[in-house]
C-alpha cells in the first residue's frame, strides 16, 4: 500500500497532482494489460453480479479502463446507464448500446474531451435507479473515503442518491498504487463500498441486503 497522505495531511489539490503525474507516465501497454485485469475483478463482485441496472461511465485518457467492464456487463444482458456532462457540471444519464453508440464531446471551451452517450437523455434522477455505480476516482483510503478530481459532478451523484435513500453499491476503480492511508475529507464527501483494482477487490462496507 502506498503512504501517499500522512504525515502532513497535504491538501486534496497537491494529491491529486501527484496521483495524476504517475497516471501521466502509464504506457499503452499498461493501460491495456490493467482494462482487462480490471474487468476481470471487477465482475467478481456480487454488486455487479447480481445488478440489473449499472450505473457506469467511460474511461478517458490515463484513467483505469472501463470499455472491456462495459461490454461485458451489457452482454450479460444489464442495462448500463452512462453519464452525459450538463453546463451546471451535473450529470444526465443515457442508456450504452456499444461503443458505437458512443458520442466524443468536448467540455470547458474544448479542454476536456469525454465520450457520452448519444441516445436519449433520461434526465439526473436516472442514476437513482442503479443497483451498483461505478465511480471514477484518484485515489481511495483505508475508509472507503474517495479522491475524485474536484468537478463536484459526482458528489452531486451521491447526494441525489442519499436523497433518494438509494440502496446502490459504491465502487471505485482504481490502480493499485491509488489505494492510499489517508485522504483529507470534507463534510459532503461519502465512503465508498468497495474498491476495484487489476490485483483484486478490497470492500469496506456494503448495504444489508
Amino acid at each position: 500500500m502506498s503512504h501517499i497522505g500522512r504525515p502532513g495531511e497535504p491538501d486534496k489539490r497537491s494529491l491529486r497532482r501527484g496521483l495524476l503525474s504517475v497516471r501521466n507516465r502509464l504506457t499503452a501497454d499498461d493501460l491495456r494489460e490493467t482494462s482487462a485485469a480490471l474487468a476481470a475483478r471487477a465482475l467478481e463482485l456480487p454488486e455487479l453480479a447480481r445488478a440489473g441496472t449499472v450505473a457506469a461511465y467511460v474511461s478517458v485518457g490515463s484513467e483505469p479502463g472501463t470499455l472491456a467492464l462495459l461490454d461485458t456487463l451489457r452482454a450479460r444482458g444489464v442495462r448500463v446507464l452512462l453519464p452525459a456532462l450538463l453546463a451546471d457540471n451535473d450529470l444526465d444519464w443515457g442508456v450504452y448500446e456499444g461503443e458505437s453508440s458512443l458520442a466524443r464531446v468536448r467540455h470547458g471551451g474544448g479542454r476536456m474531451e469525454l465520450f457520452e452517450p448519444s441516445g436519449e437523455r433520461l434526465g439526473p434522477d436516472a442514476v437513482t435507479a442503479a443497483d451498483a455505480v461505478l465511480l471514477p476516482g484518484l485515489a481511495v483510503d483505508t475508509r472507503g473515503m474517495r479522491l475524485g478530481r474536484g468537478g463536484g459532478s459526482y458528489d452531486r451523484v451521491l447526494a441525489r442518491l442519499e436523497r433518494a435513500s438509494a440502496r446502490s453499491s459504491l465502487v471505485v476503480l482504481l490502480y493499485d498504487s491509488e489505494v492510499i492511508e489517508h485522504v483529507p475529507e470534507e463534510a459532503h464527501d461519502r465512503p465508498v463500498h468497495a474498491v476495484v483494482t487489476p490485483s483484486g477487490v478490497r470492500r469496506f462496507s456494503r448495504p444489508a441486503d
